[in-house]
């Protein structure tokens, strides 16, 4: 068995759980977590119970990629071949769940933001429980890196209504709206619900399961799912060299991330709200 430090496997009949364990960082994705999960994905492929679930420890399933430290070395802006290298490999991980022979369900509890709200579009089910909250960054430093994986679900309009307000959220019943996941469950049903789940998808034999998923995939890449993420880490890493993007990384670095998360708090577009001008 692995020795995972950031993240835990957990065993039963019919789904095998990877489980997000940094709590106290609001689990959020840094190297070793996502290095972490796909080892674990890889070795479910030969090991483990029919169907896989991710679900977290902690309040809440994600708080989106680890920035603990962003902005606050003296390196400069960042090298875009790197960086665009860096944001294609997080796809390509996201993939391994979409293109992965087994059934993948993401069970979602509290925050799930950034790129945790791209991550779960690349499973094969989204349950979420009634206090989910899926949201954009909280500050606007990307260039198209999330919403673009959610048009196939919700529609361009919808992806744009999500990604052009900063920090944007919707919550568990409007993401089943919207089909951004296809459950909302109260909290302390989410983990029965999936295993419920998972334990009626495990009746199907593994064989049939696999030709199933991989012939949905190609119904929905023939719509052009997989081409649409084709140059999103270009989009991304070209917009980190922007002069309005170096601007606010330089604020966050004088500042600190709170601040700067603060200005650029407003309510979310859904449902639409009317504020008084700030």
């Amino acid at each position: 068995m692995a020795d995972y430090q950031t993240i835990k496997l957990e065993h039963e009949a019919a789904v095998s759980w990877i489980v997000l364990n940094r709590p106290d960082a609001a689990n959020a994705l840094s190297p070793q977590m996502l290095d972490e999960f796909s080892h674990a994905l890889e070795r479910l492929k030969t090991e483990g119970a029919p169907a896989i679930a991710i679900r977290a420890e902690g309040r809440g399933f994600c708080s989106g990629m680890d920035l603990g430290n962003y902005g606050s070395n003296d390196s400069g802006p960042p090298d875009i071949m790197s960086d665009r290298e860096r944001l294609h490999r997080n796809v390509e991980r996201w993939l391994a769940m979409w293109d992965h022979p087994k059934p993948v369900i993401a069970a979602v509890h509290g925050y799930c933001l950034g790129v945790a709200a791209q991550m779960c579009v690349f499973t094969d089910i989204t349950v979420v429980a009634d206090d989910a909250r899926i949201g954009e960054p909280a500050v606007p430093i990307g260039g198209g890196y999330i919403a673009p994986a959610w048009v196939h679900l919700v529609g361009a309009k919808r992806a744009k209504e999500f990604a052009f307000v900063p920090g944007n959220w919707i919550d568990g019943p409007t993401a089943v709206e919207w089909g951004w996941a296809n459950h909302c469950v109260p909290l302390d049903q989410l983990i029965p619900a999936v295993r419920g789940l998972a334990e009626r998808i495990a009746l199907v034999p593994s064989e049939v399961l696999r030709i199933k998923k991989l012939s949905i995939n190609r119904a929905a890449e023939a719509g052009g799912f997989r081409q649409a993420l084709s140059g999103i880490a270009e989009m991304d890493s070209l917009l980190h060299l922007a002069p309005a993007v170096l601007e606010v990384r330089a604020r966050m670095k004088e500042h600190g991330l709170k601040a700067v998360i603060q200005h650029y708090k407003v309510p979310p577009t859904t449902p639409l709200t009317v504020t008084e001008e700030r």
